[in-house]
This record gives C-alpha cells, structure tokens and sequence, in this order.
C-alpha cells in the first residue's frame, strides 16, 4: 500500500475540504432549484412526467435514516447504528450511524471518516470492507412480507469516503425469512453442518447470495456524489428481513486501490442512504370490456366499536420501556389502520405478567404502554385520537405458571373507541 507525507495530506485535505464544502454548497443549490423547477412542471404538465407503476408504499421504515432514538456520539468501537429507528449491525462489526445532531465523530457533511452530506435529510450509515473479510453490514426488518412470485425493485445510495485506501464492487442487498444474528466480525456466510454418521460430521460455510449486487465490473469509486445501486428480483415468498453490505470475499469483490486518496483506511468505507423497496408486480389487474383498467385490492378489515386488538410482535428492552426495531412493524400497522379511518379513536392498555410486585408490575406497564403511545404521536397520529391505560398483571389473558402464557401475558393492546 503506498504511504503518503502527512505533511503534504495535511494541507491537501485542509485545501480539499474547504473547496468540497463550496462545491457541495453549491451542488445541493442547484439540486434543489431543479427539483423545484421539474416538481412545478409535473404539476403543470403531468402528462409529461408519469407516474410509476410500482406507486405502492415503500417496504423500509425509516429509509433515510432521518428517525433516530438519541443522537450518535462515537465511531468506535462498536458504532452507534442502534441508534437509528428500525436499523441494527446484525453481526459484530461496527457499522456507524451519522446525523445532523450527533457529535463531532459522527456528524453531517465532516465527520471521523469523511466528508459527506446526506443525499436527502440530514441522516445516513456507514459500513466498511476490508481487504481481508473483516465485514460491515446494515440490517432492518421490512413493512410486510414479500410475497412470493412477486417481482420487487431494490434501491439505496452509497457514497464512498476520501479516507479510504481503495474501493469494491460487490455492495448488495440480501432478502432472508428470518433476522440473521451473528457474533462473528467477518464475512457473513451460510453454515450447514453435515452428519456422516453417529458422532462425525463437518461444518461447511457457503457464500449467501445477495438478491440485488453492484456488478462486478463497476468498483464503486465516487466520493463527491452518490452512486445508485438497484436491482430487480422475483420473490420466493415469506422474506420479512433486508440486510446490506458486501457478501463476497476480498477476490471477488475487485477491490481497487486507490493511492490519490487521504489513506487512513486500509479497506473502503462507504456512506449509505435512501434505501427502498418497492413491488411491482403487486397490483393484479384485469381488462374488462371496455378497455378500462380495473386494479383489485384486498377487502380492508372491518372494525367495530369495543373492539379489542391484541398487538403481537411489541418488543421491550428487558426490564424498561424502550422499545426495540422488532416493533416498528406492528406499530406502523397501527399507525396505517388509523391513517386510513381518520375518525378512529384508541385506547391503548399495557398489561405484564405476575412476576414482581404490584407497585412494580404497575409502573413497568404504565411505562410500555406511554411509550406506544408517544411513539404514535411522533408519527403525527394527533393526541385528541389516543388516550393510554395501565393494568399491570391484573387482566391475564394466559397461565401465569408457564413461560408461554407469561409470554402472551406481557403485551400492549389497543380497544376502539369511536369511528
């Protein structure tokens, strides 16, 4: 690897920066005067500017990372991507979260690892590969499943930092049925465990393959600006998680140095943004005789007043009433029926299961169940509509002497008021 006078870096990286801070300025001028000219001719002239077939909503929560549950202060040693609302590191490498709000290691444009605004918002990721297979990866859990024989479209944005000493072509998107949980800091692989016979059986990794990656052939390269990855695939059925970042070892991810860059990573360090996943095959359509096109939607669940709605995947910290990315799904599903039926009014009850005392089961419920409901708030779901209530371990719906009923007996429903 070349090695460069810190002299000279110094006073080439003052020099960069000050200029790149003019362009950028500059850049995201123009950038805005255009979309502002190209939105007031959609509106003038929309039959000049069609709108796209995959029109449905976009599978990712938080998908420019502007949501956030405290602002990020550290780069090392372990990040701060928990920090982010909906996303996690699945494995042990230290993936980054930045913001407009964060620290001086992790904020917008300069940071500890580069100098980059955001593509949209003022927050987004970053993840690193190196040379050997230390590996960084991103992970969230999707809005709904996909759905199999589907055809969907990935997109997200990524943006090389200057500090690295080189680049790879190999970013992607991988779509699995379960969330992948791993300690290891390395590549992420497939392990299958073969038994022989009685007592004897091997351990063999296989590389996971990503349904959307970066060609081969493209090193991504650019630092001044964002670089789109996207790709079509068609669903196997049932995939609930999404997890981004390179699937391949140093040999086939076409690493390439890159000497004209400040050299203070020895792998690349990518910032990452806007990430979406569309369907594009979901709406079934049918032509009726008269050449009208005729969308069919599903019948929308019918509600009833007095209605009590149990809320299934609303996760907790252990003991607190933080509350976990795991649940952002069924949230937004709340967030969704009560979008759609404006008039809707909720009550939403905390309940726990009988371990502990009183005094505590009733303040841990009181707790979970403010949580939801300031969520839901922060979502722009208006005050007037919600009101929250706490029960402790005093309406068990399930066995307190069994895990499972315990399990069933810790939750946060919601009974309809008014429609």
């Amino acid at each position: 690897m070349k090695k460069f006078n810190l002299s000279l870096i110094e006073n080439k990286r003052d020099f960069f920066e000050k200029s790149r801070d003019i362009n950028k300025k500059s850049r995201h001028i123009f950038l805005f005067m255009s979309r502002l000219f190209l939105t007031s001719l959609s509106l003038c002239f929309p039959l000049l500017f069609p709108t796209l077939s995959y029109s449905q909503e976009n599978l990712i929560f938080n998908p420019s990372f502007e949501e956030y549950y405290a602002c990020p202060q550290k780069i090392e040693p372990y990040g701060y991507m928990s920090q982010a609302v909906a996303w996690w590191q699945p494995t042990g490498g230290s993936a980054d979260y930045y913001n407009k709000c964060g620290s001086k290691q992790c904020n917008v444009p300069k940071n500890k690892l580069g100098i980059q605004m955001p593509r949209t918002g003022v927050g987004m990721v970053g993840i690193y590969s190196s040379k050997t297979d230390y590996r960084e990866y991103i992970q969230t859990e999707l809005k709904d499943y996909l759905k199999e024989g589907e055809t969907y479209k990935l997109t997200f944005y990524v943006s090389l930092s200057e500090y690295s000493a080189g680049a790879v072509a190999t970013l992607g998107g991988l779509f699995t049925k379960n969330r992948i949980e791993e300690k290891t800091r390395q590549m992420l692989t497939d392990k299958t465990t073969i038994e022989y016979e009685k007592g004897v059986s091997q351990s063999i990794s296989t590389y996971l393959k990503p349904q959307v990656v970066n060609h081969y052939s493209n090193p991504i390269i650019n630092v001044e600006d964002w670089t789109k990855i996207e790709g079509e695939f068609i669903a196997e059925g049932g995939e609930k998680f999404l997890t981004i970042g390179n699937f391949y070892p140093a040999p086939q991810s076409n690493v390439v140095d890159l000497p004209y860059l400040t050299y203070l990573l020895p792998g690349a360090y990518y910032y990452i943004d806007d990430v979406s996943v569309y369907c594009l095959t979901c709406k079934e359509k049918e032509i009726i005789a008269n050449d009208v096109v005729v969308t069919k939607t599903k019948d929308e669940p019918k509600f009833e007043i007095g209605q009590v709605v149990i809320m299934e995947n609303i996760f907790f910290e252990f003991d607190k009433s933080i509350l976990l990315p795991q649940s952002y799904v069924e949230l937004h599903n709340l967030i969704n029926i009560l979008n759609k039926n404006p008039n809707m009014k909720i009550e939403l009850s905390g309940h726990t299961d009988n371990k502990g005392s009183d005094n505590y089961n009733a303040k841990l419920s009181h707790n979970r169940v403010k949580a939801v409901y300031e969520y839901l708030i922060n979502q722009g779901i208006e005050k007037e509509r919600l009101d929250y209530k706490s029960y402790g371990a005093k309406q068990p719906i399930a066995d307190n002497k069994t895990d499972e009923g315990r399990a069933k007996n810790r939750r946060v429903e919601f009974k309809i008021i008014s429609l």
